[in-house]
């Protein structure tokens, strides 16, 4: 599912405009974004959490030369499924 198809969804489970639910979907990704830039997490419960994961620095290998290559520590976001939505996937 792409993002117009969600919006599209999201309008018919909702009866709402499509336009309407293109602005929902476009402002959660927006509220979820910078929250997760300010170092907090989202938190949906039945659904799962969206937060931030630190990655260490570690030694990579480049694939095309093998020479051994500093990779810098870094962020990276995350999501964690709720147990309700591991559930109905299984």
């Amino acid at each position: 599912m792409n993002k117009s198809e969600l919006i599209d969804a999201i309008a018919a489970e909702a009866d709402v405009p499509k336009a309407q639910a293109g602005k929902i979907v476009d402002a959660m990704v927006s509220v979820v974004g910078d929250t997760l830039a300010k170092g907090d997490q989202v938190s949906l419960v039945g659904f799962g959490t969206f937060l931030v994961r630190e990655r260490e620095a570690r030694t990579g290998r480049n694939p095309r030369t093998g020479q051994s290559i500093q990779i810098a520590a870094s962020k990276t976001p995350s999501f964690k499924a709720g147990k309700a939505l591991k559930d109905r996937v299984n």
